[in-house]
């Protein structure tokens, strides 16, 4: 087992010959003297030192003194003996050929348990910080430190884990710091980064500062000693003026009927340095180098001791919050205040109730806001991870002082039941839902991964993708070159897939498949009519501009669907021979289905040619004007229409004066023609619309013949070209359409 990790043993006992061959005997002899020793801790300890004796951890340390330190560092924040006695068993763990039978035989499941937890950790945060997360900047670095805080408290069944493993970093540093033996910087790193937050949300403020300041010293050791320079030049005359403040402001205060702790709280080297950067500040404008704090029993006596606190000394008055009126949405609560005296020496104080007092040293998520989120802008990693409400379990920690020695069955309480962390090759952390598979991990990891996702290895082991994942495991992908995913990973039941994100994906992935099928039989229908018009040699992309599409795909991809009139593509292909001014084809529609004889007179002529110009498709009763062409007798027009205006100004010589037949616009179905009108609609865009319009011209009995839909950012266009027996009766149409919900506007072209 050799990993390059600070806190694992250098060379496995286990491997060596001399210790296999004594093994049976350390087991027999500590289960012998089980019934002798009540103490755990003893035990635990007899049990470890034999195969922990002389052997060194990676970074030089002994092992035996490592487990000694972390044991102290333990009882020193009020952690159990059974706590304690633990650690030893973890690192004997790493020298057992089958450990969690040898643990449990002479100590039960639940320390066998945590000792194979917390080996594995060990070993996976080694992994983690040699991979390619830990070498990301800026706000993939960020990222990156948050999610190993989460694999941190994640990865273990039982809480006392991470008590462990910030006790075990704590002594790391430690050492470091002793010996002058060097350090890796990502370890540092994750010391400042991960861990000493980590204490910070648990409340353990004394290892928080000692994790703070030690990895702070290694990170940027100029930084470090200028300031700790700074600080020990004036610190025995700064303690000195302290220690008389606090007595001073006691006094008063009792004298005041005021019963109040007063108490100067320490500045810790790294906290200092963050301010003077988050606030731009020297060391000589920091206000609360000098920093007291005032613990009264009621709100009253807060507001009270405020107010003679700033008739006793001066107030800074920029330097005042009242956060009992207003309290941080964490719910943090006290008053700060920055005074000076009567040399001008400033001092910062708080002011709060015992239970304030409580909250703020206890309270997890309400100093960790305060202090790493920089709600005043100081500076630190941002970390608003979404289980800031389960952490508050982790709490209970340090009052199981007999429950873990009591019971073998006893099980902490587990956060994080619905997430897992596994790791790639290279070591990058990955964040799933528990129970996902090998795809979905392909899929977090980059979706063309997933689509090309074909086997995995879990631990260098083949597995079936349906595998579900455990914490701390190492996923291998295996894909191929081009492909895409399977429907069967869609089905729930056979369980490929647990996360909705990698679902969505895939989904994707078949709707763009079947939209490209689209896409190909509407290339086909148009290429279909090209051939047969003759128009081979015309481009698809300058057919597509003219038609209104901005791409052939999407021109393509409406015709696939139906929704597009051939006719409109065909009278494109063979437009109208005109002259000078006659209207354009660009508006084209289908021939009625009537054409009865008579529907236009031209004044003074008899069987003249005429047609209905296709610009502005007049219907009865419009106003009405001719115009002739070549080739194709009267073109008839409304006098509205623009194209019929120019053609009025520029070549008045070819206008001639019509009129609607006898017959042209009654209500007689027996004689009645009708004729196409195109109705324009604008509407917001929504699954249905298209149906509920069509539904509207089949309750009015009105024929559509063509259809030209577009949809963009949630709105609709569509042009519908319907047969009508007059203009009037489009009007009654036009308002049925309007009623349509989402429809914004429906109007003739």
């Amino acid at each position: 087992m050799n990993l390059p990790i600070a806190e694992t043993p250098q060379t496995p006992v286990a491997d060596k010959p001399e210790v296999r061959a004594r093994e049976p005997l350390l087991l027999s002899a500590a289960g012998a003297m089980m019934p002798k020793q009540a103490n755990m801790l003893v035990r635990a300890k007899n049990f470890a030192e034999p195969l922990l004796a002389d052997e060194l951890l990676r970074n030089g340390e002994s092992v035996l003194d490592h487990a000694n330190a972390v044991a102290q560092i333990l009882d020193e924040i009020g952690g159990s003996e059974a706590m304690q006695a633990a650690t030893y068993l973890i690192y004997a763990s790493f020298h057992l050929n089958n450990p969690y039978e040898a643990i449990a035989r002479r100590f039960g499941d639940t320390y066998a348990s945590l000792a194979l937890e917390t080996s594995k950790l060990m070993q996976v945060q080694g992994q983690a910080r040699s991979g390619s997360g830990s070498r990301k900047r800026g706000e993939a670095r960020i990222e990156h430190t948050e999610t190993v805080r989460k694999m941190l408290l994640a990865f273990s069944r039982d809480l006392r884990v991470v008590l462990i493993r910030l006790a075990s970093r704590l002594q790391t540093l430690r050492y470091h710091a002793t010996s002058k033996v060097p350090i890796d910087r990502l370890l540092a790193e994750e010391s400042l980064y991960v861990f000493a937050p980590l204490a910070n949300r648990l409340g353990i403020w004394q290892l928080k500062w000692e994790l703070e300041d030690l990895a702070f010293r290694f990170l940027e050791p100029d930084t470090y000693r200028d300031v700790a320079k700074q600080l020990d030049e004036k610190r025995r005359e700064r303690e000195h003026y302290m220690q008389a403040l606090c007595d001073t402001v006691r006094t008063e205060l009792q004298g005041r009927h005021i019963q109040a702790t007063v108490q100067g709280r320490p500045k810790h080297i790294y906290s200092i340095v963050k301010k003077m950067r988050g606030k731009s500040l020297e060391f000589d404008q920091l206000f609360d180098i000098r920093a007291m704090r005032i613990i009264v029993p009621t709100i009253e006596e807060c507001y009270e001791t405020l107010s003679w606190v700033h008739t006793r000394f001066v107030p800074v008055e920029a330097e005042f919050d009242d956060y009992i009126a207003k309290p941080k949405p964490n719910g943090y609560q006290s008053l700060h205040t920055v005074v000076r005296d009567h040399d001008g020496r400033a001092v910062e104080i708080q002011i709060r109730t015992q239970a304030m007092h409580d909250h703020a040293e206890n309270g997890v998520a309400a100093h960790w806001a305060y202090k790493e989120a920089g709600t005043k802008g100081y500076a630190g990693v941002s970390a608003a991870g979404e289980y800031d409400s389960k952490i508050a379990v982790l709490r209970q920690l340090l009052a199981w002082e007999r429950e873990f020695a009591d019971s073998d069955e006893v099980r902490a309480l587990g956060l994080f039941d619905d997430r897992i962390y596994v790791m790639t090759p290279n070591a990058s952390i990955i964040e799933l839902p528990k129970g996902a598979t090998p795809v979905d991990f392909a899929y977090t990891v980059h979706t063309n991964l997933g689509h090309r996702c074909r086997g995995a290895k879990i631990d260098g082991q083949m597995v079936a993708l349906n595998t579900p994942l455990q914490n701390g495991q190492t996923v291998e992908i295996t894909a191929v070159k081009e492909g895409g995913p399977s429907r069967d990973w869609l089905n729930k039941e056979l369980g490929y897939l647990r996360s909705q994100r990698a679902r969505s994906k895939v989904r994707a992935w078949f709707n763009a498949q079947s939209l490209q099928e689209t896409i190909a039989k509407g290339r086909e229908i148009v290429e279909k009519v090209l051939q047969r018009e003759g128009k081979t040699a015309l481009k698809l992309e300058d057919i597509a501009l003219q038609l209104g599409f901005k791409t052939t795909e999407s021109f393509f991809e409406v015709v696939g669907k139906d929704e597009f009139s051939l006719r409109t593509l065909e009278v494109l292909l063979h437009p109208d021979t005109q002259e000078d001014g006659q209207a354009g084809d660009d508006v084209v529609v289908r021939k009625p289905r009537s054409t009865g004889s008579g529907k236009v007179l031209v004044v003074g002529m008899d069987s003249l040619m005429t047609h209905l110009a296709k610009c502005c498709m007049p219907a009865p009763p419009d106003e009405i004007g001719g115009f002739i062409t070549r080739g194709k007798g009267v073109g008839i027009h409304r006098c509205d229409c623009p194209n019929f205006q120019k053609m009025l100004e520029t070549t008045p010589e070819r206008i001639i004066d019509v009129q609607w037949g006898e017959h042209a616009g009654s209500g007689n179905a027996a004689s009645a023609s009708v004729y196409p009108v195109d109705i324009y609609i604008e509407a917001q865009d929504r699954q249905g619309l298209l149906r509920d319009i069509s539904d509207v011209f089949t309750r009015e009995r009105t024929n559509v013949i063509g259809v030209q839909t577009r949809s963009h950012k949630n709105s609709a266009t569509m042009t519908f070209t319907v047969e009508i027996q007059n203009a009037t009766r489009l009007h009654n149409v036009l308002s049925a359409v309007a009623q349509v919900l989402g429809v914004r506007s429906a109007r003739r072209k």
